[in-house]
């Protein structure tokens, strides 16, 4: 098989993984209600939590995250960097729009993370340590996303990686348009804060 070949093999190993809806497998699995129907009606941990079970939130953000990482390893391994981040690309594009519901998906905050430990790890230690003191000090588990995202391409610029920079730029710019409506509740101050009932 061609490297070119490969290149866009990677991309769909990473789409057909980052497809998979963890939480709506896993709250199926579990007996609750349609996810969709709930609080945001998104498919990410965020509104698993709205079910009230801690336990499978942690396990849809693990899996979320997990997927993205596996896609980025496996391509890698196989091909090396430039098919990690495709593979990386693939896996965001399918949790945003995964085939099998209709291309309707979660807002990406998890995969995002997941590829990034895949790729570096240490960018992704910095977006955790940035995403709790955001939280911590604000309470709004989408602004603390949002500017752990924000200061990601930077990072990695900062510390000589421009391709990782540039890919995860893109995937910045994705996770921003996916939160549009976050954001006009963050200025509107109507977003809901961690922990709040909704």
């Amino acid at each position: 098989m061609s490297d070119d070949v490969f290149l866009v093999v990677a991309f769909l190993i990473g789409y057909l993984l980052g497809s998979i809806p963890f939480g709506l497998v896993l709250t199926r699995f579990a007996g609750t209600q349609d996810l969709r129907s709930i609080g945001s009606g998104n498919i990410g941990a965020t509104n698993v939590l709205r079910t009230g079970r801690k336990g499978l939130a942690a396990a849809t953000l693990i899996g979320d995250m997990l997927k993205g990482t596996v896609a980025v390893v496996i391509a890698g391994y196989l091909d090396g960097p430039n098919a990690a981040m495709l593979a990386a690309l693939g896996a965001f594009l399918g949790h945003l729009f995964p085939i099998w519901l209709k291309f309707r998906g979660g807002k990406g905050v998890a995969t995002y993370i997941g590829v990034l430990l895949g790729l570096f790890w240490p960018a992704a230690l910095i977006f955790a340590v940035i995403w709790l003191a955001t939280a911590y000090t604000t309470r709004y588990s989408s602004l603390a996303a949002l500017v752990a995202a924000f200061v990601t391409p930077l990072f990695l610029w900062w510390f000589g990686h421009a391709a990782l920079a540039s890919l995860f730029a893109v995937l910045t710019l994705m996770l921003f348009y996916m939160h549009r409506e976050n954001i006009k509740r963050l200025q509107d101050g109507t977003e809901g804060k961690i922990g709040e009932k909704r």
